[in-house]
């Protein structure tokens, strides 16, 4: 896997933020690890910004954290991609009349 600090700062402040909000929900490492199906060491991994943890384990913890919603946030469109399409056809089209009048 390559470097990348960005990467790593991204991924260590995400498992600082899910071990919290286990914390929070009084949730211990064992049962919080056993309802999410992995090993307390994957789970640490996780809450340790591990960049090897499997994407399905951090969907997982946003379940049991009552959080899957959040995972909508990521990558949000503010416009579904049939009318981001339209939207750039009828630009082309704009611009390609105004090109043939000139």
């Amino acid at each position: 896997m390559f470097k990348n600090d960005e990467i790593e700062a991204a991924l260590l402040q995400l498992g600082v933020r899910v071990r919290e909000a286990r914390i929070l929900k009084g949730d211990q490492q064992g049962s919080f690890a056993k309802r999410l199906g992995v090993s307390i060491p994957t789970l640490r991994a996780l809450e340790n910004g591990e960049p090897t943890v499997a994407v399905g384990t951090l969907v997982a913890a946003l379940w049991a954290l009552s959080r899957l919603a959040d995972i909508n946030q990521v990558l949000e469109t503010h416009a579904s991609l049939f009318d981001q399409i339209d939207r750039k056809a009828k630009t082309r089209h704009r611009v390609s009349s105004k090109a043939q009048r000139a």
